[in-house]
């Protein structure tokens, strides 16, 4: 049996225990790998087993007793980091690799190896995402180095004050600017793009450099948007034009920029990260801003 116990500090205001506790802990770093360890009984709070209900009002002993797993071997996989300090961190995702989930090749597992850990003890955790980019999409991603960050930044982005462009490659003659707000799974979405460059294509007709604005941050956004009106990514193979679609060279979608209000320094935090060289090859001469 593995045992962690987290002594929690004095709270300005009570916390539900399932959004104060992730990332405390090493076996159930994740909300949902909380939520299920609670709802297994695996934890207490001072020495009471805690449910989804429970309040975290500051110098609490909170324990998580759970069998201890086989040792996992660790995923070696170099990143490039774009930004970090003790709270938070950015980093560089390549295409070709989940952000995470329960493969072992994942961002999550190899954050470890590329991430410094926290100063901040004893609040440092294993750094977590706290958004997801498809599999085929490069570009930002924002990490959590400690439990505080993690909630904040998972408010940041529950509150839209998360401001993120992206660059795609599209096919098709476009308009030089628009916005697209049909519903996403029955829910209200809206991305905006504004045309930035454009050059025939033999096979394609037209290819354009289009930067993208998401004002809602819906699963599969960006793609389904652009297919919808006409214009599906290059290289997407869900939502691509039969005939039409690019095989072998990935999806041409990139996380460009990323601004938001950094929740402990309340400086503005301001980055980006440069075109894939496979845009470029595309688009020689191109302005990517």
């Amino acid at each position: 049996m593995e045992t962690e116990i987290h002594i929690v500090p004095q709270l300005p205001n009570p916390i539900r225990l399932q959004e104060y506790g992730v990332g405390i802990f090493e076996a159930a770093l994740t909300k949902s790998a909380l939520k299920k360890a609670i709802k297994k009984h695996y934890v207490t709070v001072n020495d009471t087993i805690a449910t989804t209900a429970t309040m975290i009002n500051g110098g609490d002993s909170i324990r998580l007793s759970i069998q201890k797993a086989n040792p996992k071997k660790k995923l070696v996989f170099p990143l490039k980091v774009l930004f970090e300090d003790d709270h938070l961190a950015a980093i560089h995702k390549p295409a070709g690799i989940l952000v995470s989930g329960n493969s072992f090749k994942t961002i999550a597992n190899a954050l470890s190896q590329n991430i410094k850990r926290s100063s901040l003890l004893p609040y440092a955790s294993t750094p977590q995402p706290v958004h997801r980019l498809d599999y085929a999409t490069t570009g930002i991603l924002l990490v959590g180095k400690t439990p505080d960050s993690i909630r904040a930044l998972n408010q940041l982005f529950e509150n839209k004050s998360v401001e993120k462009t992206y660059y795609a490659v599209t096919i098709g003659k476009m308009k030089d600017h628009g916005i697209i707000n049909s519903a996403i799974d029955g829910k209200p979405s809206q991305s905006n793009y504004t045309l930035k460059q454009s050059v025939p294509s033999e096979r394609f007709g037209q290819l354009n450099l289009v930067e993208l604005k998401p004002k809602t941050g819906r699963r599969h956004q960006l793609r389904k948007h652009l297919s919808e009106i006409g214009n599906p990514i290059l290289g997407d193979p869900t939502y691509g034009i039969e005939g039409l679609i690019l095989k072998g060279k990935g999806l041409y979608l990139h996380a460009y920029t990323i601004r938001f209000i950094h929740p402990f320094t309340m400086e503005t935090v301001y980055l980006n990260d440069e075109l894939p060289e496979r845009f470029m090859k595309i688009f020689q001469g191109a302005q990517s801003a």
